[in-house]
């Protein structure tokens, strides 16, 4: 047994929160790999004026992509469900886990990957390479995690801190992972994931210009 925080039987502690907060700096390299190829492989290719061509709009073609790339996220998570179960069945006695906070954080990761995959499918839509789609998505993608979080710090912005933290990723995704399920946080993830793939339409309307 390994002396680590995350480790479940080092703290003797019924929780899953290591798994979450692992989970989220894996989401910032995984979810890149994931989307770099949406439109820049179409685009090196050359299948991207091919699939334009198609009876869709531009609209339905992002959202297919976003909707692929989100179903192939959610299927990474189902193994994580046996740590559920074996956390549950640890528990003294049985069952002593918070599973409010549990399916709140699962919620969380959900929404969180959700936003990473609309920046990592804009990333994608802008270059014809998926490498560089990839360098372009993570730093974006931990720049609205931990960025404004980071400008948060500063003290002397005063009342001004607050609304800048409140803009940043990491302030909404802790809301959620505590279990308590607030409009605000969701409509801030809804938000954040349309601002980008609207961008996304602009990139890809702007080749038609």
């Amino acid at each position: 047994m390994f002396p680590n925080i995350n480790n479940v039987l080092f703290l003797n502690l019924a929780s899953l929160q290591g798994l979450f907060e692992t989970s989220k700096f894996l989401f910032l390299f995984l979810v890149p790999a994931i989307t770099m190829r949406t439109f820049a492989e179409e685009k090196r290719s050359g299948t991207l004026e091919l699939l334009l061509t198609k009876p869709f709009t531009d609209s339905q073609i992002i959202a297919a992509k976003f909707l692929s790339s989100l179903t192939l996220l959610v299927i990474a998570l189902l193994p994580t469900l046996l740590y559920v179960i074996s956390v549950y069945n640890l528990g003294s006695p049985p069952g002593n886990i918070d599973m409010g906070s549990t399916w709140g954080s699962y919620l969380g990761l959900i929404l969180l990957g959700a936003t990473f995959i609309s920046i990592g499918i804009f990333a994608s839509s802008a270059t014809s390479n998926q490498i560089v789609a990839f360098v372009l998505a993570a730093p974006l993608s931990f720049i609205m995690y931990f960025g404004f979080e980071f400008i948060y710090s500063f003290e002397k912005l005063g009342k001004a801190g607050v609304f800048i933290k409140n803009l940043g990723i990491d302030y909404h995704y802790n809301s959620i992972s505590r279990g308590v399920i607030d409009t605000r946080d969701l409509l801030y993830f809804a938000s954040v994931t349309m601002i980008f793939l609207i961008a996304t339409r602009i990139v890809l309307i702007s080749r038609k210009w």
